[in-house]
C-alpha cells in the first residue's frame, strides 16, 4: 500500500523557508505534518515534488535531511519512501544526498 503526497496539491505551490516562524508553507511544517504522519503509517510514501514555483535547498535539506534527525536512518527511508519529480530530476538527486549526508543517516531503522 502506498500513500501519496503531493507537494503542490497537498501542501503549497510555494514552499518556503526552514522553520515554520518563516512562514505556513515551511520546511518544518511539511516534515511534522505531511512527512512524519505519512511515515508513521508504515505504508510506502510516494512524494510527488512537480507542480510548485520551485525549491530552495534549506526547505529541501530541513524537510528530507531532518527526517535522519528525526530518526529514520537512510536505508529505512530508500526503503520506505520515493520521491518523484518529472519537471526536474535533479530534485531527487539533492534531497537523497541530503539525506544520505545527514549524521545519523547511517543508523539502524527506528521501531516504529
Amino acid at each position: 500500500m502506498t500513500e501519496v503526497i503531493g507537494v503542490a496539491r497537498d501542501f503549497s505551490i510555494s514552499p518556503a523557508g526552514r522553520r515554520r516562524s518563516d512562514g505556513p508553507d515551511s520546511a518544518e511544517r511539511f516534515r511534522t505534518d505531511f512527512l512524519l504522519p505519512a511515515l508513521g503509517t508504515g505504508k510506502t510514501v510516494v512524494v510527488v515534488l512537480d507542480g510548485t514555483q520551485g525549491y530552495a535547498s534549506s526547505f529541501l535539506e530541513e524537510s528530507f535531511g531532518g527526517l535522519v534527525r528525526e530518526g529514520y536512518p537512510a536505508d529505512s527511508l530508500r526503503s520506505r519512501m520515493r520521491i518523484i519529480s518529472k519537471d526536474d530530476a535533479s530534485l531527487v538527486r539533492e534531497i537523497w544526498g541530503y539525506i544520505d549526508r545527514c549524521p545519523g543517516s547511517k543508523l539502524t531503522a527506528p521501531e516504529r
